[in-house]
């Protein structure tokens, strides 16, 4: 079994940083110590003072596969998240076939083995006839139940209140929302026709997709969690008004059971109103990016506890889609290669710690959707790591992007931060701006 010691690293982990060696055999953290010394035929890299911590874990993303592959693939878009610190992903149902039933979520997986060069899991899909689907399913098959309460494709908008209800009575799984009240947007939208015509500016899109929006369905969802018990995940808030549904968390180990927890996006952090005369479609989203308001009350939200996990909700369109006007540019944007540099960058300029994202990005993914083995520097856990470089700059290029999309919001923004190597399972998965593309990614297990 190959044995792998890093050295002189600064450990950052369970919200401390301490200067450290980690030996690392075969797939698995064998020793943490202050000092460790090499055996023969280990190899020794040493990361001088450079931030080690455990990948991340993003629980929420759309790789467009199968039949969204002319916006990325399942191979390209893990890369990409590679390429960023992110170890494994959780990924969406909204593909085509969409991922609505046992079969075609087992059919997802197959895809994925052999081809995803991070680790993996998908959420089964709800609709508002699926239902026996969703009570066939075994807790450990799918890492959560994924329910569109609003803005969605094709028969995913679940908006029968009696469909809801089951649902939340009988999932066996974590429900997993996203929260906008459709009729709402409806209103925004003709609105906005009959001030703009369809020239409608794209600074409009927090108007259209309003804080009023969000806060009926969140507090909907919440009300039901409630009601029948159901542990609740309700993902990407963007508004100050929807952090009233939450209670903060007292100990991470908590969140295995907590009721309802929160989510927030990496973008959702970084930007606010003011961006949309910058990037326009490029940052538009679903939900929208809202007020700087909004925007400080998350990061305050995160560093009390209230929200509990960061993510990236990485959605890639094409180029050319992007360019349409503001009805036609479709909502999403591509991310997972810069999310933790860019939480880097809020780490620089004070706004949240090292510690934080660590176990915002990856100990309480963790612990809320109970994974096996993975989501901390603990020994016996897989090696899924990442260093980063907190001193050196990186200007975000396209070139250099693993995105099938080819873009990014960020290009030729210039980080504070640089990911030096990323570990998947043991394995040096990317280092030094190179990607291994032969190392690939496992099924994410559960302790359910």
């Amino acid at each position: 079994m190959s044995l792998l010691l890093l050295k002189n690293a600064r450990l950052v982990n369970e919200g401390t940083t301490e200067v450290g060696d980690l030996l690392i055999k075969g797939e698995r953290i064998e020793k943490i110590a202050s000092s460790i010394s090499a055996d023969a035929g280990t190899r020794v890299i040493d990361l001088d003072g450079k931030l080690l911590m455990p990948g991340m874990i993003d629980d929420q993303v759309h790789f467009r596969e199968p039949g969204l592959t002319h916006k990325g693939s399942i191979a390209t878009e893990s890369a990409a998240a590679i390429a960023g610190g992110t170890t494994s992903f959780m990924e969406m149902p909204n593909v085509s076939p969409q991922t609505t039933t046992i079969e075609a979520l087992e059919e997802k997986y197959q895809r994925a083995q052999g081809k995803s060069l991070a680790n993996f899991s998908f959420y089964l899909g709800a609709t508002n006839d699926n239902l026996e689907q969703i009570k066939r399913l075994d807790p450990n098959q799918a890492c959560g139940l994924k329910v569109f309460m609003g803005s969605s494709t094709g028969n995913m908008l679940v908006d029968n209140p009696q469909t809801l209800d089951e649902i939340f009575s009988h999932s066996p799984v974590l429900i997993a929302t996203h929260c906008e009240d459709s009729p709402t947007i409806s209103a925004n939208e003709q609105a906005a026709r009959e001030k703009y015509g369809e020239d409608v500016p794209f600074s409009e899109h927090p108007n259209i997709r309003s804080a009023e929006a969000c806060y009926l369905s969140s507090s909907l969802a919440a009300s039901l969690a409630h009601k029948h018990q159901a542990r609740l995940h309700i993902l990407h808030l963007t508004t100050a008004k929807e952090l009233e549904l939450l209670t903060p968390t007292q100990n991470i180990s908590d969140l295995k059971t907590k009721l309802i927890s929160a989510e927030v996006c990496v973008h959702h952090l970084f930007y606010c109103d003011a961006d949309y005369e910058r990037l326009g479609s490029l940052i538009k989203c679903n939900p929208a990016i809202k007020t700087q308001n909004d925007r400080d009350a998350l990061r305050l939200a995160v560093r009390e506890q209230l929200i509990d996990i960061i993510a990236t909700d990485h959605a890639p369109h094409t180029w050319d889609e992007k360019q349409g006007s503001y009805f036609n540019a479709p909502s999403g944007l591509p991310l997972c290669q810069h999310s933790l540099q860019l939480l880097m960058e809020l780490c620089h300029q004070g706004e949240m710690t090292q510690e934080m994202i660590a176990q915002k990005t990856s100990h309480a993914v963790a612990e809320r959707y109970q994974l096996k083995d993975r989501g901390y520097l603990r020994e016996g856990y897989y090696a899924d790591l990442v260093a980063i470089d907190p001193t050196v700059q990186q200007t975000v290029d396209n070139s250099s992007l693993y995105y099938k999309c080819g873009w990014s919001p960020l290009s030729g923004q210039t980080l504070n931060s640089r990911i030096e190597m990323t570990l998947l399972n043991g394995d040096i998965a990317y280092h030094d701006g190179q990607l291994n593309p032969h190392i690939r990614g496992k099924r994410l297990e559960f302790d359910r």
